[in-house]
């Protein structure tokens, strides 16, 4: 009798628990496929490129299970790519704050808002968040992310510094980015000196100590000897100059285009012009460039004459035509003869000319081979992606 007493007590209680442990497993299978569909339409979104919708999906996951960290570093992520930098810092920060989170996770919140930072140009902020991070997994790329903050703000010291640490990751060759630091600190060295006269023998041999740093650097880089040569005419030694330029010509012969006009005047001081020509003729059938075509053009006018220079101008050009070499030669008044020949009226003049400008200002670039940025002058760090070395000393025709 006590045991059915018992018997009716104990069965409501047992369907009650089971009438909620049910109910407890149906919920969670619903969130679980709540979870599972606001997931597979997000990454859907993503494949699809539809930024605002995978966001819009994300933001529903969170909703529905708010711990999901992985999603909070997706969703962040997502934000900066869009620019929308205060949403990102808001999810990095909160994640970098969150004192349940494990530390790889933090660490990883901790870089994330480095880059958020860095893309805002907050870069004291940046510094400082990728300062914190030594000694993690994200060590080396914060260290990397220094180093370009470093370049944006023209701290060379601090990029050797940096670049040292990073070996070969600091770019396509750490070597070669070292050498141009120390280039770039020659080079303020000499603006330096332009404006305060005074201490301009000072800051030449500072200059010098310093592109001997690049040389020791990268022994086989082109911009310390183009640096040494300019510096030591722009002193009046024109020897040293040509002595320069002469293991740039053992090094890297293409890049004394960028200093031909330069090297033919050094030459001209020391009243060896002869040479000067025959090296760069010599270069010019080596390694065909048109500011070396021109350089040689006014040095044949001034050794041998306007008449033996036109010449030898049109005989280079029926050799390798080019828009830029035709350019040169109307401008020069080379064609003047041919124009006799076959006159045209003003008009058609204008007209052919015109079209060679235009041509010739689009050819007449030099085109970054990172990112194609092309620009009428030649650098050694692009301004469109900043890395180095990605010009060739060649105009687009030339390339």
């Amino acid at each position: 009798m006590t045991f059915d007493v018992w018997w009716f007590v104990l069965l409501p209680v047992v369907f009650g628990l089971g009438w909620l442990a049910a109910r407890t497993e149906y919920g969670r299978g619903s969130q679980e496929r709540a979870l599972g569909t606001a997931y597979a339409k997000g990454l859907n979104h993503l494949l699809n490129e539809r930024h605002d919708e995978a966001i819009d999906a994300f933001i529903e996951v969170l909703r529905i299970d708010p711990e999901k960290s992985e999603l909070h570093f997706a969703l962040g992520g997502l934000f900066r790519r869009r620019g929308e930098l205060e949403r990102a810092l808001r999810v990095h920060q909160n994640l970098a704050e969150r004192p349940d989170l494990p530390a790889a996770q933090r660490e990883h919140a901790r870089f994330e808002l480095g880059q958020d930072y860095l893309r805002a140009g907050l870069l004291d902020r940046a510094e400082d968040a990728f300062n914190r991070l030594a000694g993690t997994e994200y060590a080396r790329a914060a260290l990397a992310h220094r180093l370009n903050i470093a370049q944006m703000v023209r701290d060379w010291p601090l990029a050797i510094d940096l670049a040292n640490q990073l070996g070969d990751d600091a770019g396509h060759a750490g070597a070669a980015v070292i050498a141009h630091f120390h280039c770039e600190q020659a080079l303020a060295l000499q603006t330096a000196a332009e404006s305060a006269p005074d201490e301009s023998l000072d800051r030449d041999v500072a200059a010098l100590a310093k592109l001997d740093q690049a040389a020791e650097a990268a022994p086989a880089h082109p911009r310390p000897w183009v640096m040494r040569g300019e510096l030591a005419l722009a002193r009046g030694d024109a020897r040293a100059a040509i002595e320069a330029w002469s293991r740039l010509y053992e090094r890297a012969p293409q890049y004394l285009a960028l200093v031909a006009p330069a090297w033919l005047d050094a030459h001209d001081r020391l009243d060896n012009l002869d040479e000067g020509i025959e090296r760069l003729e010599t270069l010019q059938a080596e390694v065909p460039s048109v500011d070396v075509l021109q350089a040689l053009h006014g040095a044949w006018v001034k050794r041998d004459g306007p008449a033996e220079a036109t010449r030898r101008l049109r005989a280079a050009l029926a050799e390798r035509p080019g828009v830029l070499g035709l350019r040169h030669w109307l401008a020069a008044g080379a064609g003047e003869a041919a124009c006799d020949r076959a006159p045209m009226d003003a008009d058609d003049r204008a007209l052919v000319e015109s079209a060679i400008t235009q041509q010739a200002e689009r050819l007449g670039r030099y085109v970054c081979r990172e990112c194609g940025f092309g620009a009428r002058r030649f650098y050694w760090q692009c301004p469109g992606c900043s890395r180095w070395d990605s010009y060739t000393p060649r105009h687009a025709e030339e390339v």
